[in-house]
Parts: structure tokens; C-alpha cells; sequence
């Protein structure tokens, strides 16, 4: 029962992270957002002090519930184990063995990545090579590479289907592919994978430095998996079915440090020699008996909401935001970085590129960069849309600090970039043709046309730009008609103001 009851919860959240990075509706990040901010090194990299604690007393008390349910990646590794043990048709009978730790290689990884995280403070570079190994960014890069080209393919395939009966709750999405973070999704896919197939959670408990430092705290969890050597007849079933290779059936020990509490070795032992319990005096006086280490293992609770059953809802469109074909983004001198970001800097240092607040992005702005000094963090991009005023998703679903959750009334306040104009490739002042575009569009009124020589009534006309009102939206970008590069477009703020 313990292991059905892990399992079910472990499905539930590993689907609920997964609809996080599917989603392009909202409702996913409206329910059940919460679940990414619970995540091991999010929480720490945004000094979420409730999630941190309760992730603490979770390990302290149950052990490495964490690894087994709430990680994505770890929950991953498991289902690739699933896959395994039914093509090779065993019944759960994986062959694993008890392997000793790796103890200085854990610690090796884990100092490792400690070191890059605080470079990260002064140096981007350090954070990114460190969002490498983490498994929760890890897992985010694979679905949103991966798996959400395919659900947006489905999405819009069944969009076509329903258009000519008037039914619009499905509507077309665009699919973006970003081939590097593409390779890095596939290559991290397959190596998590074939790792998983051949070790089980050798991944967890050699490289994953969350594994680490939670293993640490499950040797003195209060709840531990038992071995009562007097019912044990020495099967090694036990050991057989650990993915974590942590059970030395021949000395009845078990590697609390490493065990993830999966819950397979009270299943499949026989004589129910191995119990989940509180750690007691009795227990003290059999393991001096047997001269062997106690340890813990899993049990019921965990943190997963009800699921909710997504489904899409219509989109609200304003006239003429028809895709444009040919248009291309400037190179820009600053590069623009979301409302609530604070700044470039701040979000270089903070960023792991998990890429959630990409796939939550409902008007195609954001998109990982390509640049090595910002590497698979997001950037601003106008060419398939603007960042609509009323929008705030992205600053609201960041679980590792990198946004600061800001109102839509906070929102329209804040400047990100302010708009540029080239005037000998306006039409309006170079051609003297009609357009307004910029004008028109630009929800705070920033920029007006005015005539070129307000003497001469034949004058030409111009936009200016009213740098107090421009909060950097791109929707001047966007809708100018100019091709391939906008006659006027946004140039990024270093810092972001309020107006």
C-alpha cells in the first residue's frame, strides 16, 4: 500500500510539472504554479524560507520523500526504470545490486556546484554551467524541447479539425524551435535515460546535488526502513529491486543516504522483514545486536494538490494581430529583459534557464538566448508579437527569484526598454505615404506624428517618441510595416524604471 500510495502521488506531481511547461493557456500556472516554488534549489535561489523548511522537516521526518515524489527529474528516472523492467518482462524483477557509495565523487559534484552557483553572484557563467546538473531546470529544458512541440502540434491539429463547426476552445499556436536549447534537451533526455536504464538512481546519487545534501539529512530521518534480521531468510530481494542499489543484503544494512524511499523492498520482501517505522530505543538494541546501521525509508504524505483537468480557453485577440511574414528582430545594443526582472544583471545572476517563464509566455516575446553570456536564459524579441500591458505570467510563475512577481497596474509603470525611431526608413517620412502604425498601436500614447517642418503646410510627417510614457512594450516594433527590420524598435534598459 505504501508503494501504491507513492507511486499515485509521484505520478501526479511529475503530470502537474509537466503541464507547467506544456501549458499556453494560464490555468496551469493559475492552479497549481505553487508546485514549481517547492522545488529544492528554486526555493533556495529565491529564498523561499517556507519551502525550504518544509522540504527540511519533510526529509527529517519521512527521508528522501523529496527525491521520490516532489523532483521531476527524479520521478523521470523512475518511469524510465518502469520502462524498463516491463520490456525486459521481469515483473519487477530488475536486477540491481548493492553498490558502496561514492561518497567523495557526491561531494565532489556537489562542492562543484556550490562554488558555481556563487560565482553566479559576479559571473553568469556560473549559474548556467550549474543549471546543468539541477534537476529541476534539467527536467524543464527536456519537456519544454521536447514534449511541447508535440502537444502544440496535437493542440493545433485538433484546431484544424474543429475551425469549420465554429468551435474555437482549441486555437492555433505557434511552435518555436530553438535548436541549441533543443540539442541540450535531447542530449540531457538521453543521458539521464540511459543512466537510469543501466543504474537505476545512480543519477541521484552520484551527480544530483540536491540528492546530496538531502541524503545527509535522511541519515537522521525519524521514520526509517527496518531489516528484523530474525524474520530475513538472506533472498536479497530486497537489494534486487533497489533502484538505489543502497540495501547490503548479506550485512542487513541499509544507505539511508542514498535510499529515496521508493518503497520496492517492503513490496517484494516475502517474510515482511523490512518495516517502515519510527526510529525508537528497540530499534537502538537490535542494530547494536546485529551490528548494523538502521535506517529509514518512505511513507504516505506528500504535497500534490488535486489535479485539475486543463483545457484551453478562448483567446482574446485584438484586430491585426495577423502573423506578420519576413519580419526579423534588430541587433540590439541592450538586450531586453521582462518587466520584474529588475534588470539585465539581475537576472543573469539568478536565472537557471528552466525556461517556464518561455512556455507560459502567451504572446510569443520570450525566447531562450542563444548568446553565451546569457546562455538559455530569456530574452525579449518583438518580431512574433509585443509584451501586452495587461500580461503579467512570466513574473508570476519564476520560482528561483529571477522575476519579482509584479501587477498588471505595477506593470504598466515599469520601463524596460523606450523606442527608437529611424526616420529614413519610415514611410510616413521618407515615402510620405500613410501609416500611423506606431501611433496607433502604442497603448500609452508615447508616441504621436507630427509634421516634419510645422511651418510648411506640405510638410511631411514623423513619429516622435515620448520617452516618459515608452515602458518598451514593442508594440511599435511589431506592428510597423516595414521589412525586414522596423523603422522603429526598442532598445533595452539596463535597469528598469518607473514612469
Amino acid at each position: 500500500m505504501f508503494r501504491i500510495i507513492r507511486r499515485f502521488f509521484a505520478l501526479v506531481s511529475l503530470l502537474l510539472i509537466t503541464l507547467l511547461f506544456l501549458d499556453f493557456t494560464g490555468i496551469a500556472q493559475y492552479w497549481w504554479g505553487w508546485i514549481a516554488r517547492i522545488q529544492f534549489v528554486p526555493a533556495f535561489l529565491s529564498i523561499n524560507a517556507l519551502s525550504i523548511i518544509f522540504l527540511l522537516l519533510l526529509t527529517l521526518i519521512f527521508g528522501r520523500l523529496y527525491c521520490s515524489v516532489i523532483c521531476p527529474l527524479g520521478i523521470f528516472q523512475d518511469v524510465v526504470a518502469h520502462i524498463k523492467n516491463w520490456v525486459s518482462k521481469k515483473n519487477n524483477r530488475i536486477k540491481y545490486t548493492y553498490e558502496s557509495p561514492k561518497t567523495w565523487m557526491r561531494i565532489g559534484v556537489m562542492v562543484i556546484f556550490v562554488i558555481l552557483l556563487i560565482l553566479g553572484l559576479s559571473n553568469i557563467i556560473g549559474t548556467t554551467i550549474a543549471s546543468f546538473i539541477e534537476p529541476y531546470s534539467a527536467y524543464g529544458r527536456i519537456v519544454s524541447s521536447l514534449f511541447a512541440p508535440i502537444y502544440k502540434g496535437g493542440n493545433n491539429i485538433i484546431a484544424d479539425l474543429f475551425v469549420d463547426s465554429d468551435y474555437y476552445r482549441f486555437y492555433q499556436v505557434e511552435i518555436y524551435n530553438y535548436l541549441p536549447i533543443t540539442i541540450i534537451g535531447i542530449v540531457t533526455f538521453i543521458v539521464v535515460g540511459i543512466i537510469s536504464w543501466i543504474g537505476g538512481r545512480a543519477y541521484c546519487n552520484t551527480i544530483c546535488p540536491v540528492g546530496t545534501i538531502l541524503g545527509f539529512l535522511s541519515k537522521y530521518s525519524l521514520y526509517k526502513p527496518v531489516i528484523d534480521v530474525k524474520k530475513c531468510n538472506g533472498c536479497a530481494k530486497c537489494a534486487i529491486n533497489c533502484k538505489a542499489s543502497c540495501i547490503d543484503a548479506k550485512n542487513h544494512t541499509i544507505d539511508y543516504s542514498r535510499c529515496v524511499v521508493c518503497m520496492n523492498c517492503l513490496n517484494n520482501c516475502s517474510k515482511g522483514a523490512i518495516k517502515y517505522q519510527r526510529k525508537s530505543k528497540k530499534c537502538a538494541r537490535i542494530n547494536k545486536e546485529i551490528d548494523n546501521s538502521r535506517r529509514n525509508f518512505m511513507t504516505i504524505s506528500s504535497i500534490i494538490a488535486t489535479t485539475s483537468i486543463m483545457k484551453a480557453t478562448d483567446k482574446t485577440i485584438d484586430g491585426g494581430l495577423a502573423p506578420l511574414i519576413g519580419k526579423q528582430s534588430p541587433i540590439r545594443k541592450t538586450k531586453i529583459v521582462p518587466p520584474g526582472s529588475v534588470s539585465l544583471d539581475h537576472l543573469q545572476k539568478h536565472c537557471t534557464g528552466c525556461q517556464l517563464c518561455i512556455s507560459v509566455c502567451l504572446n510569443g516575446v520570450l525566447r531562450p538566448s542563444t548568446n553565451l553570456t546569457n546562455f538559455m536564459q530569456p530574452v525579449v524579441e518583438y518580431d512574433k508579437g509585443y509584451c501586452r500591458p495587461e500580461c503579467v505570467s512570466c513574473s508570476n510563475v519564476c520560482p528561483v527569484g529571477a522575476f519579482h512577481p509584479i501587477s498588471v497596474e505595477e506593470k504598466s509603470s515599469i520601463q524596460i526598454g523606450r523606442a527608437v525611431v529611424k526616420l529614413d526608413e519610415c514611410i510616413i517620412s521618407s515615402k510620405g505615404k500613410r501609416c500611423g502604425n506606431c501611433a496607433d498601436k502604442c497603448p500609452t500614447g508615447a508616441i504621436k506624428i507630427i509634421p516634419i517642418n510645422p511651418s510648411d503646410e506640405r510638410s511631411r510627417y514623423m513619429p516622435i517618441v515620448n520617452e516618459s510614457k515608452c515602458i518598451g512594450c514593442g508594440a511599435c516594433e511589431y506592428y510597423c510595416p516595414v521589412r525586414p527590420l522596423s523603422a522603429i524598435y526598442v532598445i533595452g534598459n539596463d535597469v528598469h524604471h518607473s514612469i
